[in-house]
């Protein structure tokens, strides 16, 4: 297990058509991207190992490999020989799993009960149409990061405790490994995700480039909600 930090890091989402990149941003690989990205860490939401060492021989800081490395692991192990590991991690939107009941048939001999699928609630990986898949993102990471993966960036939407304390939870396991961002574009209610989420690693799609006065406000704001939980 890890340690849980007590500071928070910002990333803001970069728009694909900026000229260049000031600062280390997350941003979707969308067919077009600026001729430096030694600051940028590119999405490939669905695109495979051609595509991710195209955006790697061009210099990126780091890819992340959606749908395609869900349907191939090896392609983390293809290209982690061949850019190194610190440059290759995962993007992993997520949702919650659904349960499904069924009769236990091993109960006593005077009665049977219904059991759910799964005990705990869990997050599971989507594909990047947003169909489930029912692989457990928890441990998916674990066997990616087992692999050499060094950063995972989970998409999603928190509704409510059973998501915050997913969230907990594999904060403590993962640790710096762990970033999340929001899923869609509604507005997240950040200090529950790092008051009771633990959520220590952020990137935003409301920050704007180098606004760096309102990163420093909202990382002040946040920070001080982990001394108000402590």
């Amino acid at each position: 297990m890890s340690q849980v930090a007590s500071t928070i890091t910002l990333r803001r989402w970069g728009n694909p058509n900026e000229s260049a990149f000031t600062e280390p941003v997350f941003v979707h690989e969308s067919g077009s991207l600026p001729r430096d990205l030694s600051q940028a860490t590119v999405v490939l939401r669905a695109e495979g190992l051609t595509r991710a060492r195209a955006v790697l021989q061009a210099d990126a800081r780091q890819v992340l490999l959606g749908e395609a490395a869900l349907l191939d692991d090896s392609l983390i192990a293809t290209l982690s020989k061949e850019f190194g590991s610190p440059r290759i991690g995962l993007w992993i939107p997520v949702q919650r799993m659904a349960r499904s009941w069924a009769l236990d048939s091993y109960s006593n001999a005077d009665f049977r009960c219904i059991t759910p699928s799964s005990g705990a609630p869990a997050w599971e990986v989507l594909k990047s149409d947003g169909s489930a898949t029912g692989t457990d993102a928890q441990w998916w990471i674990g066997q990616m990061l087992a692999r050499g993966v060094t950063t995972a960036l989970v998409a999603v939407d928190m509704q409510d405790d059973d998501d915050l304390n997913i969230c907990a939870g594999m904060v403590e396991c993962f640790g710096p490994a762990l970033w999340l961002t929001p899923r869609t574009n509604a507005p997240a209610e950040l200090e529950d995700w790092v008051r009771y989420g633990q959520a220590r690693n952020i990137a935003l799609r409301q920050l704007q480039r180098d606004d760096a006065v309102a990163m420093r406000a909202l990382r002040q704001r946040l920070e001080a909600s982990i001394e108000v939980l402590a």
